[in-house]
């Protein structure tokens, strides 16, 4: 059963009458009805594994966006904790480096799922396996990969990476990886690929006999074309949202979206306030700069652009995302008492991405996710604790309950179900 801690509404309605009862409701207990049905599944939340320790961890309400207390009082049921790794140098020893935090990663997930809390939430590794967790009143984490860089050239190590339960890897990130060229060549249109490298096209066919889902939220607009074509298999974007909406290279345009379609997959709507809305978004981020600063200094911080990180030290990336949470959260708090303040991307604005590509691709080929805890979040789904916030946004836009479910789970769960019985075949 689900609590909503932020929602105090009585339900009195007691008829006989199921069809009736349903008239009488509100939009707001109609919505209430329909997200206790549904399982919630969030595809995009990133991890910091400073916060899977013995004695710091996600069954304690922290400063992030993802925690077990915020994922109870929101009713999200399903997230996908996500093993991310940086571009580096495309050799022997970037790879190495890159594979030690993605299996440091790994193991931070299974202690949190197994040692930690394994009463209160349990890893998935298949739509069963979601399904029976959720029944027994337990949360459910899986894990997708954001970036395939650490895995090098050993196309061996995908069978690896699947056995530790990841369940949907992109082939590359922020910057051209071994497999794949990044939608960041767009800025300078210097490619490393033109798509695909051999080994990307050699590491398609192996994730579709391995039945793990490709993701092509960061690859290039060639590379995502050539993915589809040479897969046996339904692909996703597990975050990213509608271009023709918001024009940003992270986002797919029509075309990619009609493709999608034809391949039976899914592109996971996001939460990220620059993929949402270009004009709110940079004026709220221009004030919010400014309040950022003012509080890291007022804390004794050093603060930084998202586009300096990656000219960062280890240690000074280190202190940066121990203590951004706690900068953002503070400076959040003092705008929210400051009625000059620019608007920012809402609840709204992300589901105008959800009816427009839903109108595009159909009802089956969308679905949901934030990017919490790295860069997502909006007024309205600032944390999981405001995820029935979503639900009640759809109910408004006249969404069906069938319609919602497939939006926040089912039409993932199917995609999954399909690549892996693909993986059955091919194996």
């Amino acid at each position: 059963m689900k609590v909503f801690c932020y929602i105090v509404i009585a339900l009195t309605l007691f008829s006989c009458n199921e069809k009736k009862t349903k008239l009488m409701e509100t939009i707001e207990e109609r919505a209430i009805r329909i997200h206790e049905n549904t399982i919630t599944l969030d595809t995009h939340d990133d991890i910091n594994t400073k916060n899977f320790t013995d004695s710091i961890n996600y069954t304690q309400r922290l400063d992030t966006q993802i925690n077990l207390p915020k994922m109870e009082e929101g009713g999200l049921d399903v997230a996908w904790l996500i093993v991310y790794t940086g571009q580096d140098s495309l050799n022997a020893e970037g790879y190495a480096k890159a594979k030690e935090n993605a299996m440091d990663k790994f193991a931070a997930i299974h202690r949190f799922c197994e040692e930690y809390a394994p009463d209160k939430i349990e890893l998935a590794y298949s739509s069963d396996d979601v399904r029976r967790i959720v029944a027994s009143g337990k949360k459910v984490v899986m894990i997708g990969v954001e970036n395939a860089y650490p895995i090098g050239e050993d196309i061996s190590a995908f069978e690896e990476y699947r056995d530790l339960g990841a369940r949907y890897i992109s082939l590359s990130h922020n910057g051209h990886s071994q497999f794949s060229d990044s939608n960041t060549g767009e800025k300078d249109s210097v490619w490393l690929h033109n798509g695909l490298s051999d080994l990307g096209k050699e590491a398609v066919m192996e994730m579709n006999r391995l039945g793990i889902m490709i993701d092509v939220s960061h690859p290039s607009k060639v590379a995502m074309k050539q993915m589809i074509g040479l897969s046996k298999a339904p692909i996703i974007a597990s975050h990213s949202s509608a271009r023709a909406l918001c024009d940003h290279s992270r986002n797919l345009d029509d075309e990619q979206l009609m493709l999608m379609k034809q391949n039976g997959g899914v592109v996971q709507t996001v939460a990220f306030s620059s993929y949402l809305n270009t004009e709110k978004h940079e004026a709220r981020a221009a004030f919010m700069k400014g309040i950022y600063e003012q509080v890291a200094d007022s804390l004794g911080l050093e603060w930084f652009e998202r586009s300096q990180l990656s000219s960062l030290t280890d240690a000074q990336k280190g202190t940066f995302m121990e203590n951004y949470p706690k900068v953002v959260l503070i400076g959040k708090d003092i705008v929210t008492k400051n009625p000059d303040a620019p608007e920012g991307v809402t609840v709204s604005d992300f589901i105008d991405h959800i009816d427009y590509m839903v109108k595009l691709m159909g009802i089956d080929h969308v679905g949901i996710s934030s990017d919490f805890d790295g860069g997502g979040g909006i007024e309205g789904w600032s944390d999981a604790s405001e995820t029935f916030n979503v639900t009640l946004e759809l109910v408004k836009r006249g969404y069906t309950e069938q319609e919602i479910q497939k939006l926040w789970s089912g039409n993932l769960l199917r995609v999954l179900d399909e690549v892996q019985a693909v993986s059955k075949i091919m194996s």
